[in-house]
């Protein structure tokens, strides 16, 4: 056996250990998230008044001002195409919210569909290498005549690599695609096209956006009154 034909049997086997052994791998920890922290002097509390409470919980004049020290989380499909949508809200938000963290990252897909996409280039792989020097491979697995679809396929051999390769990247797009572009506002879900079936509009995120955070500050605004 030639160092082709060892390249051919070895190259796939190489590539499925090495994926299964970052499959398997812990990711490293991530950094911890940056929070905009603001010092003030340390003031006196002022006395309790009634029509300090109604003037604290009113909704803030502009929207951009209840931005500062939220995060945003926006993970979506990367293998779908949905980058340029991310990206575009990301713009958005940060526009409408001044100050705001909008933070993009790739929603996987399971892990079932993650080890099989893993497989999909040894078959790749695979195809070639009987195809190149199948006549050596199948003594060496203890088949001593090769199957007759063997031949058949050897008789147009580029047609058929061709036809591996090219479904091969199909089944592969398909097992990394998640379909997903879910919306985080300090870690509460508030949007999932997993569950919505399609995209949110710019309008609606922004109107979520803007809910979540009133919400957010007038129970913040309760504790410091009440406090």
């Amino acid at each position: 056996m030639d160092r082709a034909q060892l390249l051919l049997v070895g190259l796939p086997l190489f590539l499925f250990a090495t994926d299964l052994f970052s499959l398997f791998t812990p990711p490293p920890p991530k950094p911890p998230p940056h929070h905009h922290h603001h010092h003030h002097p340390h003031l006196p509390k002022p006395p309790f008044n009634p029509e300090t409470l109604d003037i604290s919980l009113q909704k803030p004049s502009a929207i951009g001002g209840i931005g500062y020290g939220s995060t945003v989380n926006i993970n979506f499909c990367a293998s779908c195409s949905y980058r340029g949508t991310a990206v575009t809200m990301k713009k958005m938000l940060e526009a409408q919210f001044p100050g705001i963290d909008v933070i993009l990252d790739n929603y996987p897909p399971s892990l079932p569909k993650r080890l099989l996409s893993k497989v999909v280039p040894v078959f790749q792989f695979g195809v070639i290498g009987i195809m190149m020097a199948g006549e050596q491979i199948f003594p060496m697995i203890g088949i001593t005549t090769p199957p007759p679809w063997y031949y058949s396929l050897r008789a147009n051999r580029f047609g058929s690599i061709a036809t591996a390769w090219l479904l091969g990247n199909v089944m592969q797009s398909f097992l990394q695609s998640s379909g997903a572009f879910e919306v985080y506002c300090n870690d509460e879900l508030v949007f999932s096209k997993l569950k919505e079936g399609r995209f949110p509009g710019e309008i609606e995120l922004k109107d979520i956006i803007a809910k979540t955070l009133a919400n957010s500050r007038v129970t913040s605004n309760l504790g410091v009154v009440l406090s």
